[in-house]
């Protein structure tokens, strides 16, 4: 088989089309898993390969897009898993010609990672590396991640298939109209993952239609030079008279946007749902009179939360690093981590977050304590309240591995000296994780007194890091801060430090700044000088504390002397307008929150899904007001205004699903007083199910969740569920609304087929239907509901029983 890295230096490669809906032409059974055909009918999969190769698609990829053992679990296939994903290798080499290239796909879980869902980061790890095993072993030459939609599950299916494989990755994530994924994640912040990861080829599938991905891709292609692929739908699918699913658009219609994905970056074109040999036929014979567009990208270094990805450049103004949430020295914040507590911590991301900091350091190094279950605790809980990347600071193997198992983004490590010890142990953690890190310019002889000591220890960290593949945009050097009031003469050293190593490494710096003034009266007056100092000499990212004015004020000022503000515009966006010089304590939020009505406190904890401290503010709550009162006076309104803000584009699926679990917790403490006070509320009953045939439920779960916190009883009966079960359900319990999701058009006519059954039994139940395939006009066609998220399921379900 031909490489497929030669290849794409001088060709547009032709992907092939969809798999699934050529298997439901050729007799798979709606509710059957596609991955068993590869056993029970190999001469289909054979011949649906063979059409594709005819075709002319120069990569084929095996069926086995579910064929993971957690999915296979679905099917009861889970035991079967090396036989399957085998055989599905063996009938793809067995329609390929010598130049073919097999690719082997991986679909997602169907699981949510945590802290949206259950699964650990190290499970989906498990899950993917004994799948991706499977898959070099059988002889394949790629492996192609497609449909993701979490971050975090990418990056563990990333990092299973390089740690587990010497084979080339494709992976390609799935988009929603607003060009973010179901969790949030943009296209720049992808990239900026996935090429950390080592990714050799990066993409979008599925989602939209080409005029969709074509933006996808173009944003993906102005923030890298690394290769490029597509995989569109063909257009939207819909359901004809008959109740079979179409795809409207036609391959002439596809055709048209051919050139275009080409000019924006497109290395590797092919077809996602409803694509069929005739569309790839038409894609090769247009690509193949192409040549590949030459992108021209200057690295940079770059951190990423989900949804945010921050630059670090000497172009770019000063990226903040904040220091708070670190216990050194600091009594109160140390008994909480002992005690397992995170109200400092969360407070310190969120006042610094607001305060300017682009990045926020994560410490949690108190003696005899559990550090690893202690850092994951922090991080989780400094990620579900502010989008900022993280900067890891440990030096403990154990502990940083379990961080960066942690992390959701491109984190910075924090840190990596020229000790043997320390390079052989950090350096490998940061090239598995796809971090950045940064490096102490000290080794085993400690801290070098002279600038070019300490140029010579960084010479060595980049060194030995380029050797294991890290690339240069990704190692950041600390030229280190000694306190000017003991070794006063090691001032201009770190500073000419900080020179030479930008000028013959050509790497970005970072420096704490307050030990310089350790052991002196007003220590600001000394640290902003230095500050200043060192941003003239090439700081690209202080460690300091953001909600100190003079500090910010003093790195926004220098930016505009060096020329890293542009125009000043951070400047005037943070001092256009006049300003108290005195900046009063109560930024910190722990003396707002002791200032607030508990009820408004409880109602923030709902919009930043605090939910490990909202309980106590739920008891505290209690002891002035009826249950009723705190759901109706702050719960309620909480969760609604998370709502609003999903829809407006401004929370996605992790605030989400975190208000939803802060209410959970506050439920608990109120239902049982409810239940015994009598007073319990029930805006209505509603039964749920993904219908017959479909196995998918993560859409669905997530709508009972919003409905079960707004007030609704739901009954769940699961996925998979027969015509008949839904219906005695819901006549039996007196429901008010069937809610039913199908992710597959395969599966909608069941829905219609529930709406006509009900009619016949003249029933006045309320239908309302959802997921990735069913439209509005669907849902109209059949005489039910709509709602496309889950906050509009819980707006449609209020008007449904209001107008009852």
């Amino acid at each position: 088989m031909s490489s497929l890295l030669n290849r794409l230096k001088n060709e547009i490669l032709v992907l092939d089309g969809a798999m699934g809906t050529e298997l439901h032409k050729k007799g798979l059974e709606v509710g059957e898993c596609p991955e068993k055909l590869n056993l029970t009918h190999p001469e289909i999969l054979t011949e649906i390969h063979r059409s594709y190769v005819e075709a002319g698609s120069d990569i084929i990829q095996t069926n086995t897009f579910g064929a993971s053992r957690i999915k296979l679990d679905e099917y009861g296939l889970g035991e079967q898993v090396e036989k399957i994903n085998r055989k599905a290798v063996e009938l793809a080499k067995a329609a390929a010609n010598q130049d073919t290239i097999i690719a082997a796909s991986m679909g997602p879980t169907g699981k949510l990672l945590e802290p949206l869902g259950d699964l650990s980061f190290q499970k989906a790890y498990e899950i993917f590396a004994e799948q991706a095993k499977i898959l070099e072993d059988a002889g394949v030459d790629v492996i192609s991640i497609e449909t993701m939609t979490d971050l975090q599950e990418v990056r563990a299916a990333v990092i299973a298939v390089k740690e587990t494989t010497t084979l080339p990755v494709i992976c390609h994530l799935t988009y929603e109209e607003s060009l973010k994924t179901m969790t949030g994640t943009d296209p720049v912040t992808a990239v900026t993952v996935l090429e950390g990861l080592g990714v050799e080829v990066i993409g979008a599938n599925c989602s939209m239609g080409p005029e969709g991905l074509l933006k996808i891709i173009k944003a993906l292609g102005d923030n890298t030079a690394t290769y490029l692929s597509v995989e569109p739908n063909a257009g939207l699918p819909i359901l004809d008279e008959n109740n079979n699913t179409i795809f409207p658009m036609k391959a002439s219609e596809m055709a048209n946007y051919l050139q275009s994905f080409v000019e924006t970056g497109a290395n590797i074109i092919g077809g996602c749902c409803g694509s069929t040999p005739d569309y790839i036929r038409l894609v090769a014979e247009q690509v193949k009179k192409l040549k590949p567009k030459t992108r021209i990208y200057q690295a940079e270094t770059k951190l990423a939360s989900r949804n945010k990805t921050v630059v670090i450049a000497d172009h770019l103004p000063t990226r903040i690093i904040g220091e708070r949430i670190n216990p050194t020295g600091r009594k109160e914040l140390s008994a909480e981590l002992k005690e397992g507590k995170m109200n400092i911590v969360s407070q310190e991301a969120t006042s610094q977050a607001k305060a300017g900091a682009d990045i926020l350091d994560v410490n949690v190094g108190v003696p005899k304590i559990d550090q690893v279950t202690t850092i994951k605790k922090a991080i989780t809980t400094v990620q579900n309240l502010v989008n900022l990347p993280i900067c890891i600071d440990t030096t403990d193997a154990e502990v940083l591995e379990t961080a960066l198992q942690t992390v959701v983004g491109k984190p910075l490590i924090n840190s990596v000296n020229g000790e043997t010890d320390s390079l052989n142990t950090v350096l490998p953690l940061a090239k598995k994780y796809g971090a950045c890190v940064l490096g102490l310019t000290l080794d085993e002889d400690g801290i070098p007194k002279t600038a070019e000591g300490r140029l010579k220890v960084a010479r060595k960290i980049v060194r030995k890091a380029l050797e294991l593949g890290i690339k240069r945009e990704n190692i950041l050097i600390d030229a280190l801060t000694l306190t000017a009031s003991a070794q006063q003469e090691g001032v201009q050293e770190t500073i000419k430090a900080i020179r030479l190593i930008k000028e013959e490494l050509g790497v970005a710096t970072v420096l704490g700044v307050s030990n310089i003034s350790f052991g002196l009266p007003d220590r600001k007056k000394v640290n902003t000088a230095f500050l200043a100092m060192a941003i003239q000499a090439g700081l690209n990212a202080p460690i300091l504390d953001p909600t100190i004015e003079e500090m910010k004020a003093t790195l926004m000022a220098s930016d505009i002397l060096v020329n890293r503000d542009v125009s000043s515009q951070r400047y005037l966006e943070s001092y256009g307008q006049k300003k108290e010089t005195k900046v009063k304590e109560d930024t910190k939020k722990e003396e707002k929150q002791a200032n607030l009505n508990i009820l408004t406190k409880i109602h923030q904890q709902v919009l930043t899904g605090d939910k490990d401290n909202i309980t106590d503010s739920i008891e505290k709550a209690l002891e002035d007001y009826s249950a009723l009162e705190v759901i109706n006076k702050a719960l309620i309104p909480g969760i609604q205004e998370v709502g609003d803000k999903y829809d407006e584009g401004i929370y996605f699926l992790p605030q989400l699903m975190l208000g939803a679990e802060a209410m959970q917790n506050s439920f608990a403490i109120l239902k049982p007083i409810l239940e015994k006070e009598g007073s319990e509320e029930n805006l209505g009953r509603i039964v749920m199910a993904t219908v017959k045939g479909d196995v998918h439920d993560i859409g669905k779960n997530i709508v009972k969740i919003m409905l079960q916190n707004n007030g609704f009883e739901v009954i769940d009966l699961g996925k998979d569920i027969a015509n008949e079960t839904i219906i005695s359900t819901a006549l039996t319990t007196e429901a008010d609304i069937i809610c039913l999701s199908a992710l597959m058009t395969t599966t909608m006519p069941r829905m219609e087929e529930i709406t006509t059954e009900l009619k016949a039994k003249n029933s006045d139940i309320k239908v309302m239907v959802g997921g990735a395939v069913v439209t509005r006009d669907y849902a109209d066609s059949i005489g039910a509901y709509y709602s496309d998220n889950a906050v509009e399921a819980v707006k449609t379900a209020k008007k449904l029983v209001s107008s009852k």
